[in-house]
């Protein structure tokens, strides 16, 4: 199993110029941080926080940091994005996908800050994007769960029907119902990225439909909470959860940004730094998972732990088919793999998945 000792950098393609190198007598290095929530959340923003605090690690007062926590995404990012780049901070981190227009904009207007963007799409010259692997992570724990479901129903709490999240959910249920054809996986959306009250509810309505198994791909320890109280199994997203529900969690999908942070400020530092976009997974050490449940049976982790390094060998790949959509035509043919391209744009649900997608 990795830990957070063995994370490691993930390459990226170059696509701009290089900056200028940033000697001792230009001050330390200013680095802005922009989180769709609080670093309390114990999910995604503090997960993200804990890369800052790498970086501050590693370059002590070569650089200085600033956080701006619980920015909404759309014109507000704007106006952070703008007051970061115009107070002198010259690389900037954006971690939200919602950001992504702002910060296309603010950067036409700042080309001389460098700009990262979690979870998006969008470059320029000093605009480079960056995000995990998360779907490898589902495609583990949904072996899981289809082995530990009694009652064959699963609840999935999402955030926003986005690519990221959509993609996700399928990666969990194509896995589930290869251990377990007849489990099924129930979808409410919550219309946020960290809400711990509607998180709790949904979580709550949920197991009052019969669910046994919670995934989330929102960033409150909430649904782990309500999990634990229930007497369900949960899986903890973002960051590790255990310690909210140590009997209901099976394992946490963890996002580790520590070593791309100290890299990329490095050639800031350097005068190296150049756009591109890196999609790193468990083979790049940017996703890993938290211990697993004490209680799993033996035969359950070495199945997980199997599947895990087929996917780092590269021998196995959460999309491969035959895998079907929700509708039951084939989305994606026997031997054959989704590419890149169609991952990042998915927009349908697979077989198992009840319900539809909010337009």
């Amino acid at each position: 199993m990795k830990t957070k000792a063995m994370m490691g950098a993930a390459l990226a393609v170059g696509l701009g110029m290089a900056s200028a190198a940033v000697s001792a007598d230009d001050g330390p290095l200013k680095v802005g941080f922009v989180y769709v929530g609080p670093v309390s959340d114990h999910g995604w923003s503090y997960q993200h926080d804990q890369g800052r605090q790498a970086v501050v690690n590693a370059f002590g007062d070569r650089v200085e940091t600033r956080i701006v926590e619980s920015v909404q995404e759309g014109a507000d990012s704007a106006r952070v994005l703008d007051g970061l780049a115009a107070s002198g901070h010259r690389l900037i981190f954006a971690t939200s996908f919602g950001f992504m227009n702002s910060v296309i904009r603010v950067a036409r207007r700042h080309p001389e800050v460098r700009f990262e963007h979690c979870t998006g799409y969008k470059r320029a010259d000093n605009v480079a994007t960056y995000m995990a692997r998360f779907y490898e992570g589902r495609h583990v724990v949904g072996l899981l769960a289809g082995a530990l479901t009694e009652t064959n129903i699963i609840g999935y709490i999402g955030s926003h029907p986005i690519p990221e999240v959509i993609r996700g959910i399928n990666a969990f249920t194509i896995a589930l119902r290869r251990v377990n054809p007849d489990a099924e996986v129930r979808v409410i959306w919550v219309n946020s990225w960290y809400d711990p009250g509607k998180e709790a509810e949904a979580a709550k309505a949920l197991i009052d439909q019969g669910a046994d198994v919670l995934l989330q791909h929102t960033d409150s320890p909430a649904p782990m909470t309500v999990a634990e109280q229930r007497g369900v199994w949960a899986v903890g997203q973002a960051s590790d959860m255990s310690r909210f529900g140590p009997t209901a969690h099976i394992t946490s999908i963890v996002d580790i940004w520590d070593a791309y942070y100290v890299r990329r400020t490095q050639e800031v530092l350097d005068g190296t730094w150049q756009s591109g976009d890196v999609w790193g997974g468990f083979a790049d050490e940017m996703v890993y998972l938290a211990d697993y449940n004490p209680s799993l049976a033996p035969e359950l982790v070495e199945m997980a732990e199997t599947a895990r390094r087929e996917i780092i060998a590269g021998t196995r790949h959460p999309f491969t088919g035959p895998i079907r959509a929700q509708d039951g035509s084939v989305m994606v043919a026997e031997g054959e793999t989704l590419s890149d391209d169609a991952l990042l744009r998915m927009d349908a649900y697979v077989e198992g998945v009840q319900g539809s997608i909010p337009k």
